[in-house]
Parts: structure tokens; sequence; C-alpha cells
């Protein structure tokens, strides 16, 4: 996914910046990158944070840095931000988002003679495509808008130039962009657990396709927000760090709601109540607050040294990593019937390897809950699932198997016959699941219902995205 974080300030800003961008690490993995404006020099630094911790990476750029502008930014694939020279004058950009659309934006640009540097896999920066979009107009702001017209996805970014700091939320609001103040200045993040402790106060959240520019002294709206916004739901579910709040709802209460949602439905009885670390935790609790089951936790990770479960990017070592870091309770597990929610299941592997973890070690049942409904779409927004494909997806790989065909929703038969299966309440759907237990070994599964996740949020569910969930954004 991404995550972002800019200052302006009346003195230097880089540590309100260094230490704003590194509490959006777990955002992202693998580069990250800071450009600050001082004396009227733009200063940048970018950096591979794949096997290293953002701080320890931009030490050394924390101490040379100064100015009193400043944007940076933890990214999943590309090195940003951009530095730009153009008609509208010098500027550093960092976005977080997703262009479908990008090789067809990238051929239009290219009959003007434009020429884009490759990433080192071979694909075209995003981040550059945009600025490119924004260099086509005459008019900054215009530049902004058009881009965001002619992209097809999601696109949030913060732009750096002399005048200041624009922030442009994505047009519908997919991505969360807020603004935190302080005696000094404003900053501006993807979450607000950045600056909580960096002395700031909320000051406002932007609204879905709303551009502002800010400076040491005030915020600007340049372009008024739209009505409509289809927020991503994951961020709840999973992404959020448990003291952001998104759009007025807490992502530690939702996570707890979420559970105990989850818990009104269900009817085993295990001696406990577990969550998958870290974000299964909040839910566990949630479910057994409301079942009054304990809470236990068999599965301890560890946090030291290890990077994110989904990196590096090759699958094999991924999931290897994933299994290392979980550390067993043996005495919390053997003999047990346990209870285990996790955040979602995808491809399935993580949490196969879990549940087979802890009958080997003796656990009597393993009944597994899912925060979220299957997971049946690639998601086409916030890059959550870029390096997979859908047919990866266990729900996918299923329903082929159910349908004894390859079922890809490329036509209209395929996508009437998986609308059926995001049904809670459909045979095609209870098929699925009870084929997916089998094949991970679960003593049983029961999926969070699409309605009961919404409810968990508690704000219009017109307002959320559900894509991976029923194809409907």
């Amino acid at each position: 996914m991404g995550g972002f974080f800019g200052v302006t300030s009346k003195k230097d800003c880089v540590f309100d910046l260094f230490f704003g961008t590194d509490y959006h690490s777990h955002l992202g993995t693998r580069r990250a990158g800071m450009s600050v404006l001082g004396d009227g020099k733009f200063n940048r630094a970018i950096h591979n944070i794949s096997n290293a911790p953002f701080r320890t990476k931009f030490e050394s750029d924390f101490h040379e840095m100064k100015g009193n502008y400043g944007i940076g930014v933890i990214s999943d694939f590309e090195a940003q931000p951009v530095h730009v020279r153009s008609h509208h004058g010098s500027y550093s950009i960092a976005t977080v988002g997703k262009i479908n659309n990008l090789n067809e934006l990238v051929d239009t640009i290219m009959e003007g003679h434009t020429h884009f540097f490759e990433m080192s896999n071979g694909e075209i920066s995003q981040t550059e495509l945009v600025a490119a979009l924004i260099n086509r107009k005459d008019n900054f702001i215009e530049g902004i808008q058009y881009a965001q017209e002619v992209i097809d996805g999601s696109m949030t970014m913060l732009i750096l130039t002399e005048k200041g700091i624009y922030a442009v939320r994505d047009k519908m609001g997919r991505t969360p962009a807020v603004i935190g103040e302080k005696a000094e200045g404003f900053c501006v993040c993807l979450e607000n657990t950045s600056f909580m402790n960096l002395g700031y106060k909320y000051y406002k959240e932007l609204g879905p396709g709303e551009v502002c520019v800010i400076t040491e002294t005030g915020v600007r709206t340049l372009v008024d927000p739209g009505k409509d916004m289809k927020i991503c739901t994951f961020l709840w579910v999973y992404y959020g760090y448990p003291s952001t709040t998104f759009e007025g709802m807490s992502v530690e209460e939702m996570r707890n709601r979420c559970g105990a949602n989850i818990a009104k439905r269900d009817n085993v009885k295990p001696d406990v109540v577990a969550g998958v670390p870290d974000s299964g935790t909040a839910h566990a609790i949630g479910y057994s607050n409301e079942a009054h089951i304990p809470f236990s936790r068999p599965l301890i990770k560890y946090t030291p040294t290890w990077p994110r479960s989904f990196m590096p990017t090759i699958q094999e070592s991924r999931d290897l990593i994933a299994k290392m870091k979980l550390i067993a309770v043996d005495d919390l597990i053997k003999d047990k019937s346990l209870l285990i929610i996790d955040d979602s299941i995808v491809r399935g592997t993580q949490l196969r390897e879990t549940a087979e973890f802890l009958f080997d070690i003796g656990a009597k049942e393993v009944h597994v809950r899912p925060a979220c409904p299957p997971i049946l779409f690639g998601c086409k927004y916030l890059n959550f699932s870029r390096s997979r494909s859908e047919l990866e997806l266990i729900g996918r790989r299923v329903i082929n198997k159910l349908e004894g065909r390859m079922v890809d929703g490329s036509t209209e038969e395929d996508k009437e016959i998986l609308k059926k299966y995001t049904d809670s309440d459909s045979e095609e759907y209870a098929k699925m699941t009870e084929m997916i237990k089998e094949e991970m070994g679960f003593t049983s599964l029961m999926y969070n219902r699409l309605d009961d996740m919404i409810d968990s949020v508690g704000i219009d569910p017109c307002q959320l995205c559900t894509y991976c969930w029923n194809g409907e954004g």
C-alpha cells in the first residue's frame, strides 16, 4: 500500500518529518524517501528499506537535511518522492494508490516525445507518470485535476513546492488524508497515529478529491471535496494501526466490534479465543468479550528484527518468514480447543500452516474465524493484492474446483456465478466455505459476514469500498 507524511513549519521540519514518516512503516516494505525544501533548494534522499528499518537507513539524512517544508513516503514498490523541473517550477511529488490504465496513459503522453525511466522491475514509476500528467496542463491545479480524472484507479498525492505542500486526496476518497496542527505549523499524513506523539492536534480530514495547499501559517482549500466517497474497508480490518482513526471510527474499536459481531452468530464453545497477531488480536478480544470465553495468547509475534510477513516478494520465503515470526506458548495450546481469529484468508498458506502448527503442538481443535468475508477479487485501488493473480486467491481456486472450470469473471455468466459465491446465505457460499475448511485442515470455519463487517465500521455503507469481497467498488 504505502504511507506519507508532510510538514510545513516556521522552524526546521526535519525532526517531525523523519519520525512522522517512520510512523507509517507498517504500510510499506521496500522503498522510502524524504524531500526537504530549505533556502530555496530541494534535498532528497531515497533508500531501500526491505532489509533495514526506516530510521536506520535515514539516520544520516536526518542529521544532514534542513528546511521548513518537507514530504516523506513509505512505498511497497517504487522509489519516491520524484523530483520534477517543469513549466510549473521545481517540485517533489509522492503518491499512494494504483493506476490500472498506466500503459494506456504512458502511450498517450509518449506521443509528445516524453520519455520515462523504467524501474528495476521493468515497470514505469506511477509517480513519474502522475507528474507527467500534471505537466500536460498550463495551470498547476488544472494539471492535478486532469491527472485525477484520467487515472483509472486511485491516486492520493503530496506535492512539495516553494508555495507550500499541495495535499490531494484521491477523487473517491479510497485513501485517507488528514491534517494536524500545532503552533509551529501543520502536517499532513495518511494515519493520524503518525502525529500524535509529535505535538500535533487534529485539524481536518480531506474529503474525496479535495485539494489543499498547506503552509506554515495555514491551510487553504483549492478544490472542494466531492460528495461521494468509497474509502477502503480493509483499512480498519487490517492495514490501519490500532491507534488510528479513519473518518471518525477508531481502528481498534472497529476490530472489537467486528469480533463481537462474529461471536453473536457463532455456536461453538472453545476453551479459549486467540488472535493471530497483530491485527487479529483486537478482533479476538471483541469476540471473547461478547461470547464470555477467555481470551488467550498462544501465539506471540517476535517483532524486534523481523520484517513484515509479505516481504520478501518471493512467496516461499514470505511464508517461511511469517511462520518463523510466531512463537508458540505450548502450555496454552496443548489439549485445548482453540478459536483463532485472523484478519483475512488470502492465499491460505500462512493460516493453514498455523493450524498445522497448533495441531502438532497438541491442540484438540482449531476453529478459524476470519474477520472479513472470503476475498474473491484482487484490489484495483490500493495494491493490496498487486503481486497476486486473482486465481491465486483460495476462494477463487475453490470456486474453480466446484464449477469444474476456470471462472475468471470475464463473461456475464462468470459474473453471475461469482455473485452467488459472495452471498453468505447461498448454497454456493456454504459449499465454498466447507471446501476451504477441508483444504485448510480446520476443525470449523466461519467467515465474518459482509453486512456484519460493514456494521462494525459504523459509517454509511455507501461510503465504503467492498470490492475485494463482492466486486463492487
